[in-house]
């Protein structure tokens, strides 16, 4: 089996062709795009799938990232996999960013909690996870402080994710950190992946906070006829 992995729910705009048998990855792309994930997703994906010397009937499962992360991004990525779920008729899987930043920090710190915490907005998206990596609160909304509260409730956690640093300083002592990214590397999003169920059900965003952007209130065209 096959597995197609896709994250632009950050800054990268990335696809990986994992291969769960042998778990290896077979092709990789990643850019880091800030902004024009929709331009370079297809791109990007096709590019990982030659690197594999795989083609698109080759792939038996799409994971994808459903955020927290930029809405736009997450948008485009979700619409990518589905799209391509729909065309392929093979199973997609959601996966969020928090969860795969878990995975890559319980690999690096196995048997320690962990704690993942990514800039939303004016506040912080976070979860936490046990010593066996199991997910026991979150994904959630949260405040610098709340956060700090929560890794200090923790024993002896590792503090992944872009606000990590903030936490810590918040919690004022010494913490062991994972990636401080605002997404894990696509290697993790294509694991996960491979191991969740496929339901049938499509992959969602997911968002934890209403968008910045707002329809106005100033300005309208008038009705034809008005």
């Amino acid at each position: 089996m096959t597995i197609l992995a896709i994250d632009t729910a950050a800054a990268l705009c990335a696809a990986c062709v994992f291969d769960p048998k042998t778990r290896q990855v077979l092709g990789r792309v990643s850019l880091d795009l800030e902004k024009g994930h929709a331009e370079h997703v297809m791109a990007v994906i096709e590019r990982a799938l030659s690197e594999a010397s795989r083609t698109y009937s080759d792939v038996a499962r799409i994971g994808v990232s459903v955020g927290p992360g930029s809405f736009t991004g997450v948008r485009v990525g979700v619409a990518a996999a589905r799209g391509l779920a729909l065309a392929l008729k093979v199973p997609a899987v959601g996966v969020t960013t928090l969860e795969a930043l878990a995975a890559e920090t319980a690999e690096a710190w196995p048997g320690r909690p962990v704690l993942t915490a990514i800039k939303a907005g004016m506040q912080v998206a976070l979860a936490a996870y046990d010593r066996n990596g199991v997910e026991i609160e979150g994904p959630r909304l949260a405040s610098l402080e709340e956060a700090a509260e929560q890794a200090t409730r923790a024993e002896n956690p590792v503090l992944a994710g872009d606000m990590a640093g903030r936490i810590a300083q918040a919690m004022a002592r010494d913490c062991d950190f994972g990636p401080l990214r605002g997404t894990a590397d696509i290697l993790y999003f294509a694991r996960i992946a491979a191991q969740k169920e496929a339901d049938g059900a499509m992959p969602k965003p997911l968002y934890l906070r209403p968008p910045d952007a707002k329809p106005s209130t100033t300005f309208a065209v008038p009705l034809k006829g008005q």
